[in-house]
């Protein structure tokens, strides 16, 4: 049986990954901040739940060490810990900056290069990060969001030369808009209160967005699309999936000031 570690296990794209590996007979490492709140997962066969925060380093090596101990070794890593702040970039704190930072891309960073000398020492694997159609084309007021997903692009794309001789594969997940509880538990809205200038606007553009989320693709569906990357074989780098996914060849194909006027039309009302 092979083995994938799940971090940000406890809800949407997640956790129904974790259900979709299990079903197919994998060991799962499902791993989420508070375990003790998770039900369902901790009840089903070849399935460890396991304490991580992918903002603390000790927390990281902890997990990979107790699932490497529990199912001897890891096939596949998947990086889907995330959150995204909204709003415009002046209602934003320096610790909201950086702690969007620190869960999205450095969290990131950090589980990829712990889990490298395991997957070294023992002949390959395969890692998927959860990057976003947030990280080829960009929406009004997540400028901070876009920064950690066009970052996990770049990252993504440079490992996987040096990784490569050790048959180690990098994948990209490019979600559209999914319907999930993204955006009522993990999204946090700046403080735009004390903006004037910006108050009309952003009301109107989180308005939409939230209502964008509802008509979402279902997570399962970005579930199948993860283990299809974890299982197909292919050289294949990117695997865009869900909704508005069609935006990424928008962006490629139109002029830009036209392309801009499409996400104006949607999203600024």
């Amino acid at each position: 049986m092979k083995t994938v570690f799940i971090t940000g296990a406890s809800s949407g794209i997640g956790r129904e990954t974790a259900l979709f590996f299990q079903e197919k007979g994998w060991n799962v490492i499902a791993t989420m901040r508070n375990p003790q709140k998770e039900t369902l997962l901790q009840t089903l066969p070849h399935v460890k739940v396991l304490p991580l925060d992918v903002t603390d380093l000790s927390s990281i090596h902890s997990a990979i060490e107790e699932g490497i101990r529990t199912f001897s070794s890891i096939d596949v890593l998947i990086n889907n810990a995330g959150y995204y702040t909204v709003g415009p970039l002046e209602a934003t704190t320096t610790v909201q900056i950086k702690r969007q930072l620190d869960t999205n891309l450095l969290g990131l960073i950090e589980t990829t290069k712990a889990i490298l000398p395991h997957m070294r020492e023992h002949g390959g694997g395969t890692i998927i990060n959860l990057s976003s159609i947030a990280g080829i084309i960009s929406i009004p007021l997540q400028s901070l969001y876009h920064a950690t997903k066009f970052a996990i692009e770049g990252f993504s794309e440079s490992l996987q030369y040096e990784v490569a001789p050790f048959n180690i594969q990098i994948k990209l997940i490019e979600p559209g808009t999914i319907n999930t509880n993204f955006c009522r538990r993990s999204m946090i809205v700046a403080d735009y209160e004390d903006q004037p200038s910006y108050r009309s606007y952003s009301d109107r553009v989180i308005q939409n967005l939230i209502s964008n989320s509802h008509a979402g693709s279902d997570a399962t569906g970005v579930a199948k699309t993860i283990y299809k990357a974890a299982t197909d074989g292919r050289k294949k780098m990117r695997y865009p999936t869900g909704k508005m996914k069609q935006l990424i060849l928008l962006h490629k194909l139109l002029p830009l000031p036209t392309y801009r006027k499409v996400i104006q039309s949607s999203l600024e009302g």
